[in-house]
């Protein structure tokens, strides 16, 4: 139980990434606010150790308040991971000035300024954790991501820039940079292809590992940045990717 007696807030917690890292941590003894738009689940709902928080994080102006509500509802908090995040494909030629905008306020702005709120509480507590969600294409990208890219590349600079301003009080800051991880969006791609189980296929054989990502392998990191036996680790981008973006192509 690497985080009994913990309270963590994750934003984007019902789903995908955000719901892998959520069942991990409640499996290690914390609890648990998940900040979002929509309602959770059954599942997540009639559990007493899982609290929800709406909010539109887009809403600059909501940040400092949600986590003043996610802190009142278990007495305190611990740990924040901004997880939640938004993705437009666009041309950079074609690229909307709102799409632009919007993916920057919840991507960049958001996880900016909850961690801002997030201080004074964790300071109360003697210190905590602090976990940004990056991905890969904050250093590596695909066409028509100049917008994500971008926005996850910001990630990766903030976390190493939080991890010195608040590294004096006790605060750590981290990032988890991932790689392909399996989700109801991914697999909706996968299934579009022609072949699907082909598509499957070629894509596991990019990653040395043999296998796709899961968003519980995301977790599983998470609750280690989360707890105490990382205590010496901040300032880091942490690339979770199953070895692939090391890979170099081979010829045919």
């Amino acid at each position: 139980m690497q985080l009994a007696d913990k309270v963590a807030l994750v934003t984007g917690g019902g789903q995908g990434i955000g719901r892998g890292i959520v069942e991990r941590y409640l499996e290690e003894g914390a609890n648990v606010v998940v900040a979002q738009r929509s309602r959770l689940d059954a599942e997540l709902e009639e559990r007493p150790d899982v609290a929800h928080v709406p909010v539109d994080l887009s809403d600059s102006a909501a940040l400092a308040d949600v986590v003043d509500r996610a802190a009142e509802v278990f007495g305190a908090l611990d740990i924040l991971v901004n997880n939640a995040g938004l993705m437009a494909e666009h041309h950079i030629s074609e690229l909307p000035l709102k799409d632009w905008q919007r993916m920057e306020a919840v991507n960049v702005t958001a996880p900016l300024f909850l961690s801002q709120a997030v201080v004074a509480h964790l300071r109360k507590r003697g210190g905590g954790s602090i976990i940004n969600i990056g991905s890969v294409e904050g250093m590596l990208t695909n066409p028509a991501h100049a917008a994500y890219a971008a926005s996850k590349a910001a990630v990766h600079g903030m976390t190493r820039a939080m991890a010195i301003d608040l590294g004096p009080v006790g605060i750590r800051c981290n990032a988890i940079a991932p790689g392909w991880i399996t989700s109801d969006l991914s697999e909706k791609y996968l299934d579009s292809k022609e072949n699907p189980v082909e598509a499957r296929s070629a894509l596991r054989d990019l990653h040395p590992v043999g296998r796709l990502g899961q968003p519980t392998d995301v977790g599983d990191l998470a609750v280690y940045l989360g707890g105490d036996h990382s205590g010496f680790l901040s300032g880091e981008v942490i690339v979770l990717d199953g070895g692939r973006t090391i890979r170099l192509p081979t010829p045919d």
